[in-house]
């Protein structure tokens, strides 16, 4: 009888999950198309071309990092105060979010009008890639401001626990952009061909219809949000509580690829490639399920700690995290078996290739820590609890991927073998803190301190109209 009540409730869990994570993945399929688009088409144009945009991303994820960071902090709120019935205090905090993630992109909207160029010739970038690159990068953080409210956006519909209008919402901005981007890139039809910045065009139409259609839908509450005034100081600081570790752990693991890049440069060109293969190839595969499965722990825990039940919600994100596990881990199998294949859709150099399957395998193996690491962070977030995530990839990219992997590639001379071993630990490394905060961690009675001081006050907001309406 025992065992059928766990079976149950677990299936039960799962099958939640699944709804609210299926519209997670579509969209973050679209995302890494997108993505793959642009690589393909700026392939065409020459390498200089493939260099300037490269380059120009690594800036352009600045909007990205804050508008996730925002994002993350608007879904724990989101889904506690959806989980506790507390749609007005909700509706402050999705409207504060937006509000700070719009004024929080102007500055890069003039960084990138005076001093985009700069900023790649910082890179040691030659002349053309420089000029290429800084009028893409102009470009795309002059939709910045647009860039952060449409991520901010999305997560706090799905902290609601509508899924589905964001992946609709952002699927059609992927579409628009990649029509852009072969369209304004390479001349179709009656469209300028204008190359590079073409594609940066694209980029920042696609970005403003997600703004614009989020803020729209909103509005016109066609949603279950709403925009409501801000009226106290005690959201503002929460959502900022919430965001900045998280902000701060994409960047950690941003800034950690320089040097990392700089370390597989001492083994030749080749292995450079093989690295960025063998990481396109995850992403493109792994990345819209362990991303979705994150989000929707975030959903669940959080709305079920706003229900007052945090025994509930453990169970459910070590439920969530056991679906994720064997769900990563059929994956990976399937990267170890296929590396081989698949690498050479991306390369015809024999060296190149040998090192790609190579870096291939050493992901998919990892893909079991992604599906430990990624559901839990998820449900730590979801309670507000956004340091431990940090600190994990943190020490993690620093740690090991950079401080293992040189010690043992340069300083013991075991070559690429301490690398893989660097990469590899890395991963273990997130799921043992993250593992560890969550069983251990004070994360529920965080998001309940949490929730009572945002009661509190919207209780004294709902005295203080009372007192204006007598």
């Amino acid at each position: 009888m025992a065992d059928a009540a766990l079976r149950e409730r677990t299936l039960a869990v799962w099958r939640r999950t699944l709804s609210l994570s299926w519209p997670i993945a579509v969209q973050q399929t679209f995302n890494t198309l997108m993505r793959t688009v642009d690589v393909v088409v700026t392939g065409l144009f020459s390498p200089a071309a493939v260099a300037a945009i490269g380059l120009a991303d690594l800036y352009a994820q600045l909007p990205l990092r804050v508008g996730l960071g925002l994002g993350t902090g608007a879904i724990a709120l989101s889904s506690q105060d959806t989980g506790r019935g507390a749609e007005a205090t909700r509706d402050r905090a999705i409207t504060q979010a937006l509000l700070i993630g719009f004024l929080a992109g102007v500055p890069l909207v003039a960084t990138g009008l005076l001093a985009s160029e700069p900023l790649l010739a910082l890179l040691g970038a030659d002349p053309e890639v420089v000029r290429m690159g800084g009028r893409y990068l102009a470009v795309v953080f002059a939709a910045a401001p647009l860039r952060i409210v449409g991520l901010v956006g999305a997560r706090s519909l799905q902290g609601a626990g509508d899924t589905r209008t964001p992946m609709l919402v952002n699927g059609s901005a992927n579409v628009l952009n990649i029509l852009g981007t072969v369209g304004l890139g390479l001349g179709v039809g009656p469209l300028p061909q204008l190359g590079v910045l073409g594609v940066g065009v694209a980029t920042a139409i696609g970005r403003a219809f997600e703004a614009v259609s989020f803020v729209a839908l909103v509005a016109s509450g066609r949603t279950v949000l709403s925009f409501a005034l801000p009226r106290d100081p005690v959201v503002t600081r929460q959502l900022l509580a919430v965001s900045a570790p998280n902000f701060a752990e994409g960047m950690s693991t941003s800034v950690a690829n320089f040097p990392f890049n700089a370390l597989l440069v001492l083994f030749g060109t080749e292995v450079v490639a093989a690295y960025h293969i063998g990481r396109r190839i995850y992403q493109q595969v792994a990345g819209p399920p362990y991303r979705a499965f994150s989000v929707a722990a975030s959903v669940v825990v959080g709305q079920t700690l706003g229900e007052g039940k945090p025994a509930e919600a453990r169970f459910s994100g070590l439920a969530i995290a056991g679906l994720s596990v064997v769900t990563l881990g059929l994956i990976g199998g399937g990267l170890v078996l296929g590396a081989e294949p698949v690498s050479r859709l991306f390369t015809s150099d024999d060296a190149t290739l040998e090192y790609a399957v190579s870096f291939t395998r050493v992901f998919g193996v990892s893909m079991l820590s992604f599906g430990v690491f990624f559901p839990f962070a998820g449900s730590l977030r979801g309670a507000g609890e956004t340091r431990v995530p940090f600190y994990a990839r943190f020490t993690g990219a620093f740690g090991f991927m950079l401080g293992f992997s040189y010690l043992a590639a340069v300083v013991l001379d075991y070559g690429l073998v301490g690398v893989y071993a660097g990469l590899a630990l890395s991963y273990v490394w997130w799921c043992v803190v993250v593992v560890a905060g969550f069983l251990y961690g004070d994360w529920a009675d965080r998001a309940a301190d949490m929730m009572a001081e945002r009661a509190a006050a919207g209780d004294g907001d709902a005295e203080a109209d009372a007192d204006a309406d007598d």
